[in-house]
C-alpha cells in the first residue's frame, strides 16, 4: 500500500510547480518545474523511499496508456494538422537534427573532459 502515499508526493510536488509558475509568471509548464523541484529534492536527500519507488514504477508499468491523450488530441486537432502538416515538418526534422547535433558535441564535450581529467591524474 505504498502507491497513494507515493502518488500523493508527485501530486503535491506537481501543485508546487504549478503554484511556482503562477506566482512568478514563469513561462515553463507547472509539472516540468515541480518535476525539477523533486529531482533536486532526492539529489539532496540520496534516496527516493518504498513509497516513491513503488508509485513511480506502477506509473512506468503502464506508460502506454499516458499515450491516449496525445492520439486524441491529434484526431481532434486533424483538421489542423492537415492544413499546418509543412511547418510541422519542417518544425520536427529541424528539431530532430538539432537535437542529434547538440548531443554529439556534448558527449564530444565530456569525452575531452574525462579524457584530459585521466591525463592529469596519471
Amino acid at each position: 500500500m505504498n502507491f497513494l502515499p507515493g502518488i500523493s508526493l508527485l501530486l503535491i510536488y506537481q501543485l508546487a510547480g504549478e503554484l511556482c509558475v503562477k506566482l512568478l509568471d514563469i513561462p515553463v509548464p507547472g509539472p516540468v518545474v515541480g518535476m525539477l523541484m523533486l529531482f533536486l529534492t532526492l539529489v539532496i536527500r540520496g534516496q527516493s523511499g518504498k513509497a516513491l519507488d513503488s508509485s513511480s514504477g506502477a506509473l512506468l508499468s503502464h506508460l502506454s496508456l499516458l499515450f491516449v491523450p496525445a492520439g486524441v488530441g491529434i484526431m481532434v486537432h486533424f483538421d489542423r494538422i492537415v492544413n499546418e502538416w509543412q511547418a510541422i515538418s519542417i518544425a520536427l526534422i529541424l528539431s530532430t537534427i538539432i537535437t542529434i547535433v547538440m548531443t554529439a558535441l556534448i558527449m564530444l564535450g565530456v569525452n575531452q573532459l574525462l579524457s584530459g581529467k585521466g591525463q592529469n591524474d596519471a
